[in-house]
């Protein structure tokens, strides 16, 4: 068995993850940097006043047919008893329409919502279209597990190769096209490795160190044994490492791998996982990144050891920076257990907590560029108004490539098309695949995210908004169309008695 190291800034990281509810260690306040500001003002908001988000005209590239399905969509999700049963009515429409009718049914709707497609020619269709508004896509393969969701060791390990044939599969196609000039892709691990292991590891991360180099060497394909899992749990851990390299190795200098986190209870082993990556391949430049809860209250030191382990051991560090998306079952599994509950307590807590670790990342980038990079993945208008003023503040030009945006697909398209026509880069998060594999990710985001659905009602507003306009141009332009014939004919009249 391999000697495991205890590094202290490794060892402080890790402590941090267990489980998402760890006490917050003292750790040093990250100050605002003092910088040359490059001709820009820190107090100066202008940037900010420019980007309202109240202009519907954010939507006239859609038809009108994408207007009415959005607000049709949006009002649907507006129901909370709605959202939280779509997975019982999806069913019980599948089983009247059958699996060929409701396919008819939700593909032109629900689907070509939040869905790029299913076969690459109608994906590269949508990401023709979307980089024509100047918007970026970010493909994810909807692949995900949870507890209880896995089978058979033989079949999991096929089920698992078959992902992997997906992940590469994205690889190519992000990297193949050319829809952005820095392509993105997303990855879950437990498309790779069984949540039941993810969890399994965060327990043992309580009492056994897992060094990183030891995680580097299993991905080389060393045959590492790791403490405390059995023989059929380390030999699928090693499995899995390998694959997530194969991936790792089929994108460095092609497309950056953002990966995603999860549930507490499983996110310091995903995040272990991931460091490792990053100390494999990040030496150059950003190719893997993490992404950060700010809905946890702990988030914000999770950050700041980040970027201590990062500096420790020399490699660069990517960042997604989210709210969360897992609130109500996070409380409820806290609750059940006896825990604190991990999440903030307010939304305005998470406000700050979010834009606390955004201002840590933007300073760094302010001082070292090359060996930080942030995506700002968020929805809400206020947050993206403090990037972009800090950005402006602290000298940051706005396509050095350092920072970007993202918000999801079928979203928020007034706040990604006001920064796209500013000169953002701006990322839309774009699953694709078949209705029957993208149907069950899609039901878990609209669950995961029922209150930014149904807060959504400015979106809707502006969509209405702009319908109606069409609606009177089009009207308006009858009536002068008509006026035209009628003055035609007496100009015609009057030249007929005249001659």
């Amino acid at each position: 068995m391999s000697t495991l190291l205890r590094p202290p800034a490794l060892h402080g990281f890790l402590s941090l993850r267990l489980l998402g509810t760890a006490t917050t260690r003292t750790l040093p306040v990250e100050q605002p940097a003092t910088v040359t500001c490059r001709g820009h003002d820190p107090c100066d908001p202008s940037e900010a006043v420019l980007l309202t988000f109240e202009d519907p005209q954010a939507f006239k590239v859609k038809s009108a047919w994408e207007l009415v399905r959005a607000l049709t969509v949006f009002r649907f999700c507006s129901y909370p008893v709605l959202v939280n049963n779509c997975g019982k009515l999806m069913s019980v429409a599948r089983g009247l329409l059958g699996r060929r009718g409701f396919s008819l049914f939700v593909r032109p709707t629900v689907y070509a919502q939040f869905v790029a497609g299913e076969t690459e020619g109608e994906i590269s269709t949508s990401m023709e279209k979307m980089s024509s508004l100047g918007l970026r896509p970010m493909l994810a393969v909807p692949i995900e597990e949870d507890l209880g969701e896995s089978t058979g060791f033989v079949d999991r390990e096929r089920r698992y190769d078959d992902n992997l044939a997906s992940m590469l599969e994205c690889v190519r196609i992000s990297h193949s096209s050319a829809w952005s000039p820095d392509p993105m892709m997303q990855l879950k691990v437990t498309a790779l490795v069984s949540p039941e292991l993810c969890v399994k590891l965060t327990s043992l991360m309580k009492k056994e160190q897992y060094d990183l180099d030891l995680l580097v060497r299993a991905m080389s394909g060393e045959p590492i044994s790791f403490p405390g899992l059995l023989e059929s749990e380390n030999t699928h851990f090693l499995l899995g490492l390998r694959r997530l390299d194969q991936i790792a190795q089929a994108s460095i200098d092609k497309v950056r791998v953002l990966v995603d986190a999860e549930y507490t209870y499983m996110n310091p082993a995903l995040s272990l996982i991931t460091m490792a990556m990053m100390k494999k391949f990040n030496q150059q430049s950003s190719w893997i990144w993490n992404t950060y809860q700010c809905y946890l209250k702990d988030s914000r030191s999770l950050l700041l050891e980040a970027i201590h382990l990062s500096e420790e051991h020399s490699f660069c560090l990517g960042v997604k920076l989210v709210r969360g998306a897992y609130m109500d079952k996070e409380r409820q599994l806290a609750n059940k257990e006896g825990r604190m509950d991990p999440i903030h307590q307010s939304w305005e807590d998470t406000n700050d907590s979010y834009n606390g670790s955004l201002d840590v990342m933007l300073n760094r980038i302010s001082q070292n560029p090359g060996r930080y990079q942030i995506i700002v993945a968020t929805h809400n208008e206020e947050s993206v108004r403090h990037a972009v003023t800090r950005l402006g503040a602290l000298g940051l030009q706005r396509d050095e490539g350092s920072v970007c945006f993202g918000q999801l697909l079928g979203m928020c398209d007034h706040v990604s098309l006001t920064l796209a026509q500013q000169g953002f880069s701006v990322y839309k998060s774009v699953p694709y695949g078949s209705v029957d594999d993208t149907l069950p990710y899609l039901l878990r985001r609209a669950q995961e995210n029922r209150t930014v659905l149904q807060g959504i009602r400015k979106e809707r507003d502006l969509l209405r908004h702009e319908l109606k306009r069409r609606i009177r141009e089009r009207v308006s332009g009858g009536r002068w169309r008509e006026r035209e014939r009628e003055g035609e004919r007496e100009r015609e009249e009057r030249r007929e008695r005249g001659g």
